[in-house]
């Protein structure tokens, strides 16, 4: 982390623009820069490109949809929906998870989760109704419904009490009238690429609600995760990764186990089916196999957070599949080593007129938030609303909670109620929100911030940009991160604006007190990977002083606009 003082503009300048420099060089890559649909009847991959990792995606036959989940961890509400109808273009529908509430670890005042809540699940629609598994890896495997898809989804039931275990799927045999479950087992969190691990098989009651057994290993090899079922042609075929290869070849695989007979136990064959290309470094895996209406094949999958750049976490890419003697390819064959790799750009699944769908910006004048925001741990409800001004958010301030990672640094890593959403491309993207200042009391901060997580002994990493209430009645600008805090202009009115702007990694951040002359500030943060998560843009407000909600005061917030990178 680069940290600037206000005492040394020189050579904040200095430092920032080698850093621009540094990272211009890293930001050429068309392949990230473009993205999505490309208004010409193709895409290009990624086609979400954000922290949409670990995504399951299922049909939706009744309303002619595909349905996507994706995990969120310790964010709440848990395990985002997103809806859409050519597999290209998507939009936030919800959540699958509406409370983290199983373990007193996500509550606000706890506030000690970063590393686990909702990790890999699976969604499956059936006999008239969705259900969403999905395993916390310190707590066991939970189960959630729901008869609609936009909710209301069902409290967590815990199927399974179990720890080490993660990414669950299932597959429902209308046949057979069988159900089943594989999942990954292995300590290690997540599985090192020198741990053997296995996948591990149970049979689940035809209502999905029930585990059989105590589960059958049916395959190990290294670091194996991410299985998924499907039968077809009296077959049993499991999508799943593992890590292969030696020295600087060596990198997460997407491999094709199918059975020999018409038993799920096996015996199986294998094949690695796809593999990241040889001029990048970022693993291609993950993902589930997809057939369209019209009899084609496709594979969604995320590339994983292992090469540049990582600041936005694992997006998600669209290949197309083809079947030869049984097996799929995924991608292309580009090298002609018989392994699928992916392609960067391809005709669309399905023609479509659909723009840009995926919500981003909010004005806060509905009944709820919108769909692609979260908490950071389970909200303090109490201390948010948007009814007491209506058409505004109000979030009225709290103590922060005393950190239980000693790495987690600043009072942001316990603030209640800070609330964002995913960074959307590595381009250039803007923030801007209005804060009225009225209810603002002494020791209050409140304003917009950008942050990841910490994991595996990394720090955490944040900046948070707004406003702060001093002793004296006074209201200056002030800018923080995890390692140091400053303090800028003073404001002299009841509203401040303000903005973040980032081009690739690195963000600066302007204000203004009547949204048109806007004052550039010599704040910088270098956007970061962490905690398993990309860049997060949102909106924060505590007060170190005081918990009580009538002298902490609160902030009144207008809009919330976010301009994604350009696709």
């Amino acid at each position: 982390m680069t940290t600037y003082s206000l005492s040394s503009p020189l050579l904040s300048l200095l430092i920032f623009g080698l850093a621009s420099i540094f990272t211009a060089a890293q930001s050429n890559d068309p392949r990230f820069l473009r993205w999505g649909d490309q208004g010409d009847g193709t895409y290009a991959n990624p086609i979400l490109n954000g922290d949409f990792a670990d995504s399951d995606v299922e049909r939706d036959e009744e309303n002619d949809r595909w349905v996507m989940i994706t995990s969120t961890n310790h964010l709440s509400p848990g395990m985002t929906i997103l809806e859409s109808t050519d597999l290209v273009n998507w939009k936030n529908t919800g959540h699958a998870i509406p409370t983290i509430t199983w373990e007193p670890q996500y509550n606000w005042d706890k506030m000690n989760g970063y590393r686990w809540g909702c990790w890999a699940g699976d969604l499956v629609r059936h006999n008239g109704e969705w259900l969403c598994y999905q395993i916390d890896f310190q707590s066991g495997l939970y189960l959630t419904r729901a008869k609609d898809i936009t909710g209301p989804w069902s409290k967590p039931v815990r199927l399974l009490k179990r720890k080490h275990w993660t990414d669950p799927a299932v597959f429902f045999d209308q046949e057979k009238k069988e159900a089943w479950l594989v999942c990954n087992w292995g300590k290690g969190s997540p599985p090192r690429p020198d741990q053997p691990h296995e996948i591990k098989l149970f049979k689940l009651s035809c209502d999905g609600s029930k585990l059989l057994d105590e589960g059958r290993t049916i395959f190990s090899g290294i670091a194996v995760e991410a299985a998924k079922i499907r039968r077809f042609n009296h077959q049993w075929y499991i999508m799943l990764i593992e890590w292969q290869g030696e020295g600087e070849a060596r990198d997460r695989k997407q491999l094709c186990l199918r059975s020999t007979t018409d038993s799920i136990y096996g015996p199986y064959e294998s094949r690695t089916v796809m593999e990241r290309a040889k001029d990048s470094d970022r693993s291609a895996c993950q993902g589930s196999l997809i057939e369209a209406p019209d009899g084609r094949w496709w594979f969604m999958h995320q590339l994983v957070q292992n090469g540049e750049p990582v600041f936005h976490g694992r997006p998600q890419c669209l290949q197309p599949v083809t079947w030869n003697d049984g097996w799929p390819m995924i991608g292309r064959d580009i090298d002609d080593d018989g392994i699928g790799e992916p392609v960067w750009r391809h005709d669309k699944p399905i023609e479509s007129d659909s723009t840009f769908l995926l919500q981003t910006s909010d004005e806060f004048d509905g009944k709820t938030i919108g769909p692609q925001w979260n908490w950071n741990h389970e909200p303090r409800r109490e201390r948010f609303s948007l009814t007491a001004n209506p058409g505004q958010l109000r979030l009225i301030a709290s103590k922060p909670v005393a950190a239980k990672r000693p790495r987690l640094k600043g009072a942001f890593w316990g603030a209640p109620n800070t609330l964002s959403q995913r960074q959307i491309g590595i381009g250039k993207t803007r923030v801007e929100t209005v804060l009225d200042l009225v209810g603002v009391k002494e020791g209050l901060r409140a304003g917009i911030c950008h942050f990841s997580g910490s994991f595996s002994g990394y720090a955490g990493q944040f900046a948070v940009f707004g406003v702060r209430a001093e002793p004296n009645g006074r209201r200056v600008i002030f800018f923080a991160d995890s390692e140091s805090s400053h303090t800028g202009e003073v404001l002299e009115t009841d509203t401040v604006y303000l903005r973040s702007d980032t081009d690739f990694d690195q963000a600066t951040f302007s204000w203004s007190a009547d949204g048109e002359a806007w004052h550039q500030t010599e704040f910088h943060y270098q956007l970061r990977f962490g905690n398993w998560r990309g860049n997060r843009p949102g909106l924060f407000c505590w007060n170190l002083k005081t918990d009580d909600p009538q002298k902490a005061g609160y902030v009144d917030i207008d809009w919330f606009r976010y301009t994604p990178s350009a696709r």
